[in-house]
């Protein structure tokens, strides 16, 4: 990946912080209210910045933003939170994001020309196998939920989808963090009239609550959304899609970590297969290729010429 590696382990590790933060609001709030304070404390710091900063952006650019911030944050949120709150559980929803970097790459190929060969295609059905052996032991659902419940992890993996192709196709001329201003935006107006609407915008008296939102606001939000479009914008949609393989391990890890979760020699085994799945997608041998093109260049009796561009 070589500039990436930094941004690109940023994103795997801010993105996987989203589990942490959503157990920690959890104990105190729901899903709704937690989503609507995570994003009125994000409009309200990066609403100074715009104005300190005396930013701007022209309504074309503007509304592009909007639209991204209404796939990638409210869609793929909302429904991602709401699927846990019927009783979907975490690994099901794992397994379904999964899905994103196969369609993702699927639609590269179709739609911005993207090619990915025999290796690539090995690589994405071993990375769905190991998130399948990191969640394995977290696919079974409550005997309540509603068949339909299965259904919003789908349309959060495809919202994330649609956001992907949707900056990569436009690509506005907007500096990341202007851009991330808009999506945010956006997004609190969303949850805040959502969380209005339905009764739950009053947050509750707990410290608990406000060290989840903390988390989750420089985290998950200016890490993780940060780091995935800065991944998108020095790479390809088939890179940043392929990270999100390595995020059901991390998340593993990082519940081990604050929680004492327990990892199963199973997850231990799906982590090694995520790691191998992802390099065997991303690494690219251009020494060996290199190699080749000068013994071709070699051996042919107009080697004397530069070889054809």
């Amino acid at each position: 990946m070589g500039r990436n590696a930094i941004p690109g382990a940023g994103f795997v590790l801010f993105w996987s912080s989203g589990f942490v933060g959503a157990t920690l609001g959890a104990r105190s709030s729901g899903p709704v209210t937690l989503l609507a304070w995570r994003f009125i404390v994000v409009g309200l710091l990066l609403g100074a910045w715009w104005l300190v900063r005396r930013r701007s952006m022209r309504p074309r650019d503007a509304a592009v933003h909007a639209g991204l911030g209404v796939l990638s944050q409210a869609g793929y949120l909302y429904f991602t939170y709401a699927a846990a709150d019927l009783g979907v559980p975490p690994g099901t929803t794992a397994l379904i994001a999964a899905l994103q970097p196969i369609a993702a790459v699927v639609l590269a190929q179709l739609v911005l020309g993207e090619r990915a060969g025999v290796r690539r295609w090995a690589g994405l059905v071993a990375g769905l196998a190991g998130v399948a052996l990191v969640v394995g032991g977290d696919l079974s659902g409550s005997p309540g939920t509603p068949v339909l419940a299965y259904g919003l992890p789908f349309l959060a993996m495809l919202a994330l989808v649609a956001a992907t192709f949707l900056e990569r196709r436009t690509a506005p001329d907007v500096p990341l963090m202007d851009g991330l201003v808009v999506q945010c935006l956006t997004s609190t107006v969303l949850f805040t009239g959502i969380a209005a609407a339905t009764g739950q915008l009053t947050p509750p008296p707990v410290p608990e609550f406000w060290v989840a939102i903390g988390w989750v606001v420089l985290f998950s939000t200016f890490g993780g959304y940060g780091c995935y479009w800065l991944v998108l914008r020095r790479s390809s949609v088939t890179t940043v899609s392929t990270l999100l393989y390595l995020t059901p391990p991390t998340t593993m890890v990082l519940a081990w970590i604050m929680f004492g979760d327990t990892i199963t020699l199973r997850g231990l085994l799906g982590l090694v297969v995520c790691l191998a799945a992802v390099v065997l997608v991303l690494h690219r041998p251009r020494k060996l290729s290199v190699g080749r093109e000068m013994m071709s260049a070699c051996s042919s009796p107009t080697s004397s010429q530069p070889p054809p561009r």
